[in-house]
């Protein structure tokens, strides 16, 4: 009874969604695209996705994906996959997810690490951010831990 007391004031201290959402920052105006992409379990798999644009990507049992880099933390969820995205000039990536999950971006057989971590924008979908700051080139993106078995997902270069 006190569990369920204590949800219901959490839920009624979160302020409502408005019914139309408010427009994206610049850097996350492509959230909302709708692409669908499958994640690969092997990184021979990993599908393409497009700088800038949100995807839907169907994941994986974490059990039947092989990560070349292991996961850091990867976390209670059940789901993982592998994607990959291109980097045309160097400098700040953000990588955007709906959900909770450990993120990894691999170039070169290693985890590049991370420079920022935060929160999306209220009532944006976006859960968590994590920017990079990459080399020119193919990068592998890693998606550990995932809830569900697909997730919303965007990798945009921030100016």
């Amino acid at each position: 009874m006190l569990a369920t007391l204590i949800a219901l004031a959490a839920a009624q201290a979160q302020p409502a969604c408005p019914v139309t959402p408010a427009p994206l920052p610049a850097e996350l105006a492509g959230w909302r695209s709708g692409e669908a992409a499958i994640a690969g379990a092997e990184v021979k798999e990993a599908e393409v996705l497009t700088l800038g644009r949100g995807a839907r990507a169907a994941l994986h049992p974490s059990a039947h994906v092989a990560f070349p880099v292991r996961p850091a933390k990867p976390g209670p969820g059940a789901h993982g996959g592998l994607l990959a995205f291109d980097a045309a000039r160097a400098g700040r990536y953000r990588v955007a997810l709906e959900t909770p999950g450990w993120i990894e971006v691999v170039r070169d057989g290693r985890a590049v690490p991370s420079v920022s971590h935060a929160h999306g924008p209220a009532c944006s979908g976006v859960r968590k951010m994590v920017d990079f700051d990459l080399e020119p080139g193919r990068h592998l993106l890693e998606i550990a831990g995932a809830p569900n078995a697909s997730v919303t997902v965007l990798v945009t270069y921030l100016p």
